[in-house]
C-alpha cells in the first residue's frame, strides 16, 4: 500500500540485499511517484554493461519514524542483465 501525499526526489529507503553478488550491502532506492517502494532495483556491476537485478521481497524491515512509511525494505537476487 502506498504513502499517503506526493514523493519527491529527496524521499528515499533504504533496499537491504539478501542474497547473491552485494549479499549483506545497502543501497538508497528513491520511492515511485504512488509512494511504493520499488519492485526491482538494478545495479551495475561493471563498467562492461552487466547489472544486478534484485527484486522485492515483500518484507519491509524498518519503518521511519514518525510517517509510517518504509525506511528498509528487503532484496533477493533475481539475477544478471546484459547490455
Amino acid at each position: 500500500m502506498g504513502r499517503m501525499g506526493t514523493t519527491t526526489a529527496n524521499d528515499t529507503y533504504t533496499a537491504k540485499l539478501l542474497d547473491g553478488p552485494l549479499e549483506g550491502k545497502t543501497v538508497a532506492a528513491t520511492f515511485l511517484e504512488s509512494g511504493d517502494p520499488q519492485a526491482r532495483i538494478v545495479l551495475p556491476a561493471n563498467d562492461r554493461g552487466k547489472k544486478y537485478v534484485y527484486r522485492r521481497n515483500g518484507e519491509i524491515s524498518e519503518f521511519a519514524d514518525g510517517t509510517g512509511a518504509p525506511g528498509a525494505v528487503d532484496y533477493r537476487y533475481l539475477g544478471a542483465e546484459f547490455e
